[in-house]
């Protein structure tokens, strides 16, 4: 297995967020000035959903509601997207993979604190951790047990800037404790597990890109972003375990966005919203939207077919709960193992 140098993967130097924020401002857009019809919005996001948001602005600027909006927008690694709004970076409308990214903002009053009030809970997409192989699935790999066996090199996000990367840590740790196991054995799993990891990116669409260029066996991420990989052509397969977590990503308007990010928001969550989500292979939010047929899916017919055991982070008590207990710096389940394995 390939030595990684290790480093700590929480508090990022003043310095490097510094030039994060400078270089994603540059990137970025032009704040909440403006509003209604010809208004320019700023979209701040994660990176894995952006072939997504791509559509989703397109169409909204063939509404009523959106026309003559026009966009700026910035993507990357969930935490260091919100650390970088906070830093100055202008947004109206952001999007991240975890919960605990979109209540950084709300504690600096830049997202109203009812964010998550709706019917959706704040939610706008969702997806399911899945196990991406090559094409063919040479390895053989049938779920999680598989990933720990000797030689399998594994391609996964890091968790210190990566939202991707938190879901799939917890559900390669559910697997073992929704199955009967203790946590004990969870741990001990999770150890192997980081003992075949051979990069860990800084983003999901940075695993995806390291993984589709050839680097390791396997990719842990979100079914969307193997559907989307097939999409582009790569030659990869993906594997629905058994028992998986469900992914569910958050957006809001930012406390001074103008009412075209609003409708906006409301498109994005709108069956014909979330049907451009589907077609990128991401589930839709309401189970009577009909996907249609969605290209790179293992039958695209059927492209999100029923999980055996689909594990919610509400069973980790929350993301608040969760990012305590497994990845708090120092003290965190994960973190420890991160740290003990050298991987960074």
């Amino acid at each position: 297995m390939s030595i990684i140098p290790r480093t700590r993967w929480t508090r990022p130097a003043v310095a490097v967020l510094a030039a994060l924020s400078l270089a994603l401002a540059a990137c970025g857009g032009g704040g909440a000035a403006g509003s209604g019809s010809g208004s320019e919005l700023s979209l701040v996001a994660f990176s894995v959903p952006k072939p997504a948001y791509d559509d989703l602005q397109k169409d909204f600027a063939e509404t009523p509601e959106g026309k003559g909006v026009t966009w700026k927008s910035s993507y990357g690694a969930s935490g260091d997207q919100a650390r970088a709004v906070i830093s100055g970076l202008p947004a109206d409308y952001v999007g991240f993979s975890l919960q605990t990214d979109m209540t950084k903002l709300v504690d600096e009053d830049l997202v109203a604190a009812d964010w998550d009030q709706g019917p959706n809970k704040g939610i706008v997409s969702t997806s399911v951790v899945t196990i991406v192989v090559r094409k063919g699935n040479p390895l053989g790999i049938t779920g999680w047990d598989d990933l720990i066996k000797p030689g399998v090199e594994i391609v996964t996000p890091n968790p210190g800037s990566s939202g991707s990367a938190r879901w799939n840590v917890l559900a390669a740790w559910s697997h073992i404790t929704a199955n009967g196991g203790s946590e004990a054995e969870a741990t001990e799993y999770l150890t192997k597990y980081y003992q075949n990891i051979v990069s860990l990116p800084s983003s999901g669409r940075e695993a995806t890109s390291a993984f589709t260029s050839g680097t390791g066996d396997v990719l842990i991420s979100y079914e969307n972003e193997a559907i989307a990989a097939r999409q582009s052509g790569a030659e990869v397969d993906y594997v629905l375990p058994d028992t998986t977590l469900k992914i569910e990503n958050p957006g809001a308007v930012t406390t001074k966005a103008p009412e075209s990010a609003k409708k906006f928001l409301d498109y994005v969550v709108s069956d014909e919203g979330q049907k451009v989500f589907a077609s990128h292979g991401f589930r839709p939010l309401d189970d009577s939207v009909d996907p249609g047929t969605v290209e790179g899916a293992k039958d695209p017919a059927k492209p999100f077919p029923t999980v055996g055991k689909l594990v919610t982070i509400e069973e980790f008590g929350g993301w608040s709960e969760a990012a305590k207990k497994f990845f708090a710096e120092d003290t965190g389940i994960v973190s420890k193992i991160q740290d003990a394995s050298g991987v960074s």
